[in-house]
């Protein structure tokens, strides 16, 4: 219904309040209807009360009206007017013509500046960047949104098209030879598009392996000074002259992906070297390591990426350098038909500013982020420390000891994941209702000097990594277990609220990922969420192994609802939190459903988990079935109070996200696998 239509409607007051709800949301319409409405209102018999609610309504509403609105459409054109009748074409044009207005500072500023975007998929070529000129301020800030009931998606993928049945290729059995099909990648510029990632209608695919998906094999030896691991020799014929394998290795709570060097095959065994610089990473570090011998057996791996293990449905492979796609169908998908996208872009979105400039005032609303890729595994392998961070160097100290941790026995540098959205030195950037899915590597990522900013009623899911980072891991040149204390203090990330927002089904690439992470933060609120179905962590909040005062302080983790947590790592927690942060606290959570995760080589998993150095926290009724927790040499300033099954039934009832709206937000249904 249009506002024309709503400040036309007969006089009655549920109308009437139905009016008056509109005008407060609606950012279409006209002066003229709104003046039309509050002379109709005044006109009718209704309660002075509702008069003077819909005077205010109006107020507000006329105020929001003198805002300057920019219309894109997927069919519109970059050198039309941005209107609704002559759209744009793309988000970056809307935000250049939105930065010119400011410049200029024309009167369509005044208010601030919607840019509302129609039906459709927008496909991004490159990262949309968002810089200092494009701020808005607290009276006239910059509101990216779709029109009322518009499905909006920002992509980064592309499609594969020309799919053909059936391959002569003798890398696979001949059985399975017409139940392939096969396409060629499409091109970005003159090169081939080389990708990890493939969704199938929505579906995303597996690379082929070894295994189906959550199954692995023990390893049989580690062996650090000839850098080798033995495994069982695979059954899979031909797998010794595979180019492209790669080795998932489970350890303890990380993985590693290594590109295989060389396979020799010894009988019942199989001795296997990889490629540098990953090679030298695995078997130099000490944290973690595969574990040998464990209380519940060695480690853990799976081989994946070769043409020779692409036999079951749901697999797929890209051949190299030919790019050549290979593709398992699941029963019910008919090539002919399907869509199928590859990502083109690691990165969505960039909103850059600096410490003297930062971003302000950016809000996006009611927006979907799609199809981001993930590539670095490919030429480099993934070796990480914790957290999906990877490592650019580490080693053991052959003699213990630094200035600021005497017994620190070893040494780690560290480089950030990447992310489809990346924040850097901005306030009030806020997303409200957007939805992040099909994003190979970390989803939001607030990386530093980000303040007074909102991410609320947000659903993040297929994500590879962590869903929503935040905050200073130190990375690069700055040693990791160094207490961090920012030379400018807005360095850090403060005054960030996550709330209501649902996060399933994500770290499905890089399972040490987690559903909240947050590093060297101040004052952050995580509350009201459901974090589910991951594969470590659920809310991890703190870094650097040190009881050291280090800025961090006055966190909030409360209310939150975390569950089906661990799947395949250990040593974690439904609640993590490592380090000296005065001022916190962690009350009225709801923790459960802690999964035994089938290669984990000992129980250490836990509902509450205070790793080494955590300090500061007050910890008071949070709901889990028994009280399983730990500390890992603890601060003396932790104070329990009341955790555990005997929590009050309606703390834990209320735990999770809440009503929106007047609109309940639905459990999700427990999924099993």
């Amino acid at each position: 219904m249009s506002m024309h239509q709503f400040a036309n409607m007969p006089i009655t007051t549920q109308s009437r309040m139905q009016q008056i709800d509109t005008l407060a949301n609606y950012p279409m319409g006209t002066k003229t209807d709104s003046f039309r409405l509050l002379k109709k209102t005044f006109k009718s018999g209704e309660p002075m009360k509702t008069k003077m609610i819909c005077f205010i309504a109006f107020i507000s509403y006329t105020f929001y009206l003198t805002a300057g609105d920019i219309y894109v459409s997927p069919y519109g054109n970059d050198k039309a007017a941005g209107t609704r009748q002559s759209p744009l074409q793309t988000l970056e044009q809307a935000i250049k013509q939105a930065r010119e207005w400011r410049r200029l500072q024309s009167p369509e500023t005044t208010g601030g500046i919607n840019i509302l975007l129609e039906e459709g998929i927008y496909p991004q070529y490159k990262s949309l960047f968002i810089r200092p000129e494009d701020s808005g301020t607290t009276d006239s800030p910059t509101r990216i949104t779709t029109v009322p009931n518009a499905h909006v998606v920002l992509s980064g993928g592309v499609p594969v098209t020309g799919w053909k049945q059936g391959c002569e290729d003798t890398r696979i059995p001949e059985i399975l030879r017409n139940k392939i099909w096969v396409a060629e990648a499409p091109r970005m510029g003159n090169r081939i598009l080389e990708t990890r990632q493939m969704w199938v209608n929505g579906a995303k695919a597996q690379r082929a392996a070894q295994f189906p998906d959550g199954v692995m094999e023990r390893m049989i030896d580690f062996n650090p000074e000839e850098e080798t691991i033995t495994i069982p020799t695979p059954q899979t014929a031909g797998l010794n002259a595979a180019s492209q394998v790669e080795m998932i290795v489970h350890q303890r709570w990380a993985i590693a992906i290594l590109r295989v060097k060389e396979m020799i095959t010894e009988g019942a065994n199989t001795i296997v070297r990889f490629h540098d610089p990953e090679s030298r990473l695995e078997f130099a570090h000490p944290w973690p390591q595969p574990v040998i011998d464990g209380e519940k057996g060695n480690s853990s791996f799976c081989l994946v990426n070769a043409l020779e293990l692409l036999d079951q449905p749901g697999e797929w492979y890209q051949d190299y350098p030919s790019g050549r796609i290979y593709y398992y169908p699941r029963p019910h998908e008919d090539m002919t038909k399907a869509q199928v996208i590859i990502p083109a872009l690691e990165t969505l979105l960039t909103i850059s500013g600096t410490l003297e400039r930062p971003v302000r005032n950016i809000r996006f609303q009611n927006i979907s982020f799609e199809h981001t890729s993930w590539m670095r595994p490919s030429y480099q392998g993934h070796v990480t420390l914790q957290g999906g961070f990877h490592l650019l160097d580490a080693y053991k100290l052959p003699i213990p000891g630094l200035p600021e941790k005497a017994e620190l026995e070893n040494q780690a540098w560290i480089g950030r994941p990447e992310a489809a959205i990346q924040i850097k030195c901005g306030s009030h950037i806020d997303f409200d209702h957007c939805k992040f899915q099909h994003l190979a590597a970390t989803g939001v990522d607030y990386e530093r000097a980000v303040s007074n900013s909102v991410i609320e009623n947000c659903l993040f899911t297929d994500i590879g990594g962590t869903a929503l980072l935040v905050g200073t891991f130190p990375d690069e040149g700055f040693e990791t277990h160094v207490p961090y204390t920012p030379f400018h203090e807005q360095e850090l990330c403060t005054g960030i609220t996550i709330r209501n927002n649902l996060i399933e089904e994500v770290t499905n690439e890089d399972w040490g990922g987690v559903g909240i992470g947050t590093g060297y933060v101040k004052n952050i609120h995580i509350v009201h969420n459901e974090v589910c179905h991951v594969n470590y962590s659920g809310i991890c909040v703190g870094w650097g192994w040190t009881l050291l005062e280090s800025g961090m302080s006055g966190n909030r983790i409360e209310a939150n609802y975390v569950h089906h947590f661990a799947r395949r790592l250990y040593d974690a927690g439904g609640l993590y939190t490592l380090s000296n942060q005065p001022g916190s606290v962690m009350r009225n959570n709801r923790i459960e459903h802690l999964i035994d995760a089938p290669y984990a080589t000992n129980d250490r998993a836990f509902y509450i988990y205070f790793d080494e150095a955590t300090d500061g926290y007050t910890v008071e009724n949070n709901w889990c079935p028994s009280e399983r927790f730990d500390s890992n040499r603890p601060g003396p300033h932790n104070v329990w109070k009341k955790n555990g099954p005997q929590v009050d039934e309606s703390i834990r009832q209320k735990a999770g996200r809440v009503a929106v709206g007047g609109v309940s937000q639905p459990r999700i249904i427990i999924k099993t696998k």
